[in-house]
């Protein structure tokens, strides 16, 4: 039986080259799976059909792994390299059973007999097409029944066969299954069972559920509890009648729902697909396989990336979908929703949000209980935690909502785990970022259309690298259990919840996502440069000056790891440099001594929004350049002591968070040191070397934003207790916009009043500051120790403008 299938097999190879068109993931299966090539490699499959074969046969070629056609000899036993774990379906008479059974046996049997033997069986699946279908169908749609009939495959392979997806996913070692579990029968049923289910995952998590009837849905949903009060409430309050109420519930579901259409997706991913190719030199997808692996164990998995631009909606959607994943459905705002751009969006799996929900509660039900909807039927769901794009290249503050209502869906009780997955998205280029500036400076935000896309089509050129970092994911279940260990009696499948513990626990959870975007930040060209050109004087450097700079951060970055899931730049400062010279992102002049390298003035403030993206990555090691330069000399005992107290607010405005800081200290002083730019004196304090003054000048102002926003605050607040908030946040922004025409800074966010509110909160917090009886601001016993290590660690000349300001101010 073998024999003949793999001779057909061999027939089809080069009919099928013309009509099969196939995605391979991971797409290095050798190198991303670790498969030793030098033991015996076995396929299991779950169909035995030749057109599978075929097409695994091409891409095993490809990828320099065995033939699956092959029979392969183990001692006095020759066995397929390929297990089937069932037959097609006939035309007529009866379907015979698959070879798994019989071969996996014998194979469990020959490990058992020769104990040197170390063979691999590697699980690999053929998806044809990834239309998920339709509930309730009668009909044996084309691509969906599990095992067709020869007949029914030639019409799957003309109709589907452009768009097949090959899975190979991690070997079993039959060495150790033999060993734990012997080579009986029962066995062998275990591993075929096995075998079943993870394919049945795979495929679930490829194509995603059945798709419901759009109408039935919506039917489903008005006849739910939680709605059917929504709308009895609905109509008692504004004294209209129970069917008018109804047609308001359902108005709002239209304009919410998404209307997913797999042949939109599949149009879309070759669409981006080319326009990748014509935006970006590349996309750099980093700690993926731990998606896949999440997905296809059954998890609810709730994407959570940073928003910076409106292409976020597109680049993530396809890397998921590339990565062998039903594309997610995505929350867009309702400002999206316009022709053509909303239709399309709606049918590849948006469904759209408005900005406010207050004093509409109808509307907070319906997209409550649709929200429900989507985690109750394993839909993958993604939205923005930010609430909108950053203007800054800052993380924003959370927006709470949309988490509070996943956690209220999993009260509702989910049968699934359910696992937020944060997501750092990166560019060398935000095609809004001047959009973003004009916002900054007081323009009025501009309005999306067909028009601004059609403008942005026009200037479309090769914006550099796009990154997406998939970060550690957070189990919400393990989560809650940890936080709130009798989370589960909240748990109502009728009613939503509000529990008193729902608010604090998503504040927290909301400040842990954020964390983990930012431990998964991408290091590249123009963030790197950015980081040095800006603090430079005049934003200009020597070539070579500037080589050495971005070369020391990212051994800095590597000696001393923020986190194991940031990424840095495989290249090396020059190749770097010459990749943003051919973006037009930096200028080289020569002259007699060398080569200068600076921005073009036009790009000058916008490069503060790329610095932003990885500022959190060097505060810490900038704070301790800036303590050792102006303080001469300092333990590692009081550096650590610095550090632990500004800690709180930098974990408030940055997310800066480390599971043990004081070896995170310990490793950056130990690099320093190592680059002999600092020194440890007899009595075992550190201080900055001369040789090494230069470069730790340039790291220290790396913290100068964040180090002169909280001195404003603390100084004035320190000044005009008692305060009332929006009086201190008032004189803070005037303040800093004195600062910035005195020593000539030019940062677009050094004066928002977005971040000064961020960090009184964050005072009030640490236990920094507190409110009075009249709602007024006062400091607290540890607030004075607190603004005396944040001014001795100001330049000079900035502590005595902000001193001569508080004088002229009393």
């Amino acid at each position: 039986m073998f024999d003949r299938l793999s001779l057909f097999a061999k027939c089809l190879k080069w009919p099928l080259k013309a009509l099969v068109k196939y995605k391979v993931v991971p797409s290095s299966p050798t190198e991303a799976l670790a498969l030793p090539t030098e033991k015996p490699l076995f396929y299991i499959t779950k169909i035995a059909s030749a057109s599978d074969m075929a097409t695994l046969r091409r891409v095993c070629a490809e990828a320099n792994l065995p033939d699956p056609t092959d029979q392969v000899q183990l001692g006095n036993v020759r066995l397929p390299r390929t297990l089937f774990l069932e037959q097609p379906n006939v035309l007529w008479g009866k379907r015979r059973d698959g070879s798994a059974l019989v071969d996996g046996q014998k194979l469990l049997q020959t490990h058992v007999e020769n104990a040197e033997l170390q063979a691999q069986l590697i699980p690999v699946s053929v998806c044809w097409g990834r239309a998920p279908g339709k509930e309730n169908s009668v009909k044996a749609v084309v691509g969906e029944k599990a095992a067709p009939s020869w007949l029914s495959k030639m019409m799957i392979v003309l109709i589907s066969g452009r768009h097949t997806l090959v899975q190979f996913s991690p070997p079993v070692d039959l060495r150790a299954m033999a060993d734990q579990f012997g080579a009986d029968q029962s066995t062998a049923h275990k591993l075929s069972r096995v075998a079943r289910f993870h394919f049945y995952r795979q495929q679930l998590a490829a194509t995603g559920p059945r798709q419901p009837d759009r109408s039935a849905l919506f039917n489903a949903l008005l006849g739910s509890a939680a709605l059917k009060k929504a709308v009895d409430d609905e109509a008692t309050n504004k004294q209209i009648s129970h069917y008018e109420a109804r047609v308001e519930a359902r108005k709002l579901l239209e304009e919410i729902a998404a209307d997913y259409r797999e042949s939109t997706v599949r149009v879309g991913d070759r669409f981006l697909s080319w326009l990748w190719k014509k935006l970006y030199t590349g996309i750099k997808v980093s700690n993926n396989a731990q998606i896949r692996e999440l997905a296809q164990r059954g998890h609810e998995i709730v994407y959570l990336p940073c928003h910076r631009s409106h292409m976020d909606y597109l680049l993530l959607s396809h890397t998921i979908y590339q990565q062998g994943l039903a594309a997610p459905h995505i929350a867009a705002g309702i400002n999206l929703n316009f022709w053509p751009i909303g239709k399309i969006f709606r049918r590849g799996g948006a469904f759209f949000i408005r900005r406010s929900f207050s004093g509409n509660k109808l509307y907070s039900a319906v997209f409550r209980e649709y929200l429900s909807q989507l985690f109750r039927k394993g839909y993958a769901v993604k939205y923005y935690s930010e609430g909108g794009r950053s203007r800054t290249g800052r993380l924003l503050q959370p927006k709470t909502g949309m988490l509070a209502m996943t956690v209220q869906a999993l009260l509702r009780g989910i049968d699934r785990p359910v696992t937020l997955v944060p997501v750092y998205l990166g560019y060398e280029h935000v095609m809004e970022v001047s959009t973003y500036l004009r916002e900054l400076q007081g323009s009025a935000k501009t309005k999306e259309s067909a028009l601004g896309i059609i403008k942005a089509v026009r200037n479309l050129r090769d914006y550099g690298y796009g990154y997406v970092n998939f970060g550690e994911p957070i189990q919400l279940n393990q989560y809650l259990q940890q936080e709130v260990p009798d989370w589960r009696c909240s748990i109502n499948p009728i009613e939503p919840q509000k529990p008193q513990w729902l608010n604090p626990v998503v504040a927290q959870l909301s400040n842990q996502v954020m964390v983990r975007i930012n431990q998964s930040a991408a290091v590249n060209a123009i963030n790197l440069l950015a980081t040095c050109l800006l603090v430079a004087d005049k934003h200009v450097m020597a070539e070579q000056q500037l080589l050495i700079q971005m070369e020391f951060y990212i051994q800095l970055m590597r000696a001393a790891p923020y986190h194991r899931l940031v990424t840095l730049p495989d290249e090396d400062a020059v190749s770097l440099l010459r990749h943003a010279h051919q973006l037009h992102k930096v200028e080289m002049l020569p002259d007699d001594f060398g080569v200068l390298v600076r921005f073009p003035e036009r790009d000058k403030i916008l490069m503060t929004y790329y610095r932003n993206n990885i500022s959190h990555l060097l505060v810490i090691p900038a704070l301790l350049a800036t303590a050792l330069l102006l303080q001469q000399e300092k333990s590692e005992a009081e550096l650590l002591s610095l550090i632990n107290q500004l800690q709180p607010l930098l974990e408030h405005e940055l997310f800066v968070q480390h599971a043990d800081i004081a070896s995170y200290v310990s490793q950056n002083l130990q690099f320093m040191h190592a680059r002999h730019l600092i020194q440890q004196t007899e009595a075992g304090t550190w201080q900055a070397t001369l040789v090494g003054k230069s470069q730790l000048q340039l790291l220290a102002h790396s913290a100068d934003g964040v180090l002169h926003r909280y001195a404003m605050v603390l100084n004035l607040l320190s000044q005009e207790t008692p305060i009332e908030r929006e009086e201190l946040e008032q004189h803070c922004h005037q303040l800093a916009k004195r600062l910035m025409t005195l020593h000539g800074i030019d940062s677009p966010e050094y004066h928002d009043k977005q971040l000064f509110s961020t960090l009184i909160n964050a005072l009030k917090d640490a236990g920094y500051v507190e409110v009075d009886v009249a709602h007024a601001l006062i400091p607290t016993s540890t607030f004075a120790s607190l603004q005396q290590s944040v001014n001795q660690l100001l330049a000079p000349e900035v502590l005595a403008s902000i001193q001569q300001i508080r004088i002229q101010r009393a």
